[in-house]
């Protein structure tokens, strides 16, 4: 009985994978985009009333005026490259939120949420869309529905996930809040450093189809790391550290660059 238990995950693993757009990584997906986006509309909705909301101003303009180029310019590549079922999962909304945190965050469907925090960081719009593409790839690779399967695989059981989405709906609204970076838990930190470098990957080739120099990203980061002050070690956030991130965005700028010159 364990070994035919044992059989059932891992086909139900097989099974249960997507592949992420542009890097190609295997990820698990027990949980459909469906599924969680009706909770993402209803935590949305409150995290924008919650804060005041800004995006009438100026600088809430240039959010809406980048999201929306490198929305564009994102779902045009992902059609071409045969993702029109991801894009139509995609409805997407830019807001400036009032609050002192340097912060931005984006959830599924393409959610977007900036801080006003974060703006003296950003600049101008090219710093802005380094920010715009790294949000929108947590979008375009399903990061949140990857951790909340993972999240509710472990919670659960993988046979219980299904169940778990009506039964227990504040473990999976908690689930949902940490899987795109709302909440903390230390035990998924290393699973979002994973995500948080995917994309970083991904935003720079984002940021370079948009038409925005993505060259600007590490100098973004210089920034963002001259603002840290005592930044807490890379292990205990779920970020990695600035100079890391530099060095992997120098890394993948040659890739960006030949997507910057078309």
């Amino acid at each position: 009985m364990k070994k035919i238990t044992i059989i059932f995950a891992i086909g139900l693993l097989v099974y249960s994978c997507a592949k992420v757009p542009l890097t190609g990584r295997s990820a698990l997906a027990v949980v459909s985009n469906d599924e969680i986006q009706p909770l993402v509309n209803e935590e949305y909705k409150k995290a924008i009333a919650a804060d005041k909301n800004l995006t009438s101003t100026a600088d809430g303009q240039k959010v809406v005026r980048v999201g929306k180029k490198m929305a564009a310019a994102v779902e045009t590549y992902l059609i071409s490259e045969g993702y029109q079922e991801l894009v139509d999962d995609f409805a997407w909304e830019f807001n400036l939120l009032e609050s002192e945190q340097v912060n931005a965050w984006c959830m599924p469907g393409g959610k977007v949420a900036f801080y006003t925090g974060i703006m003296p960081v950003t600049q101008d719009e090219t710093g802005i869309a380094v920010v715009m593409g790294h949000e929108i790839a947590h979008a375009v690779a399903s990061h949140a529905r990857e951790r909340m399967s993972n999240g509710m695989a472990i919670n659960m059981g993988m046979s219980a996930v299904s169940a778990a989405m009506g039964q227990n709906p504040t473990m999976t609204q908690q689930l949902l809040l940490q899987s795109i970076g709302m909440g903390s838990e230390l035990g998924m930190l290393s699973f979002s450093r994973k995500h948080e470098l995917e994309a970083d990957e991904m935003g720079l080739i984002f940021m370079a189809m948009a038409g925005y120099d993505p060259r600007q990203a590490p100098i973004f980061w210089e920034r963002m790391e001259a603002k840290g002050g005592e930044a807490p070690p890379e292990f205990l956030s779920t970020h990695p550290g600035p100079g890391r991130r530099i060095e992997k965005l120098n890394a993948n700028m040659p890739k960006a660059l030949e997507y910057y010159k078309k």
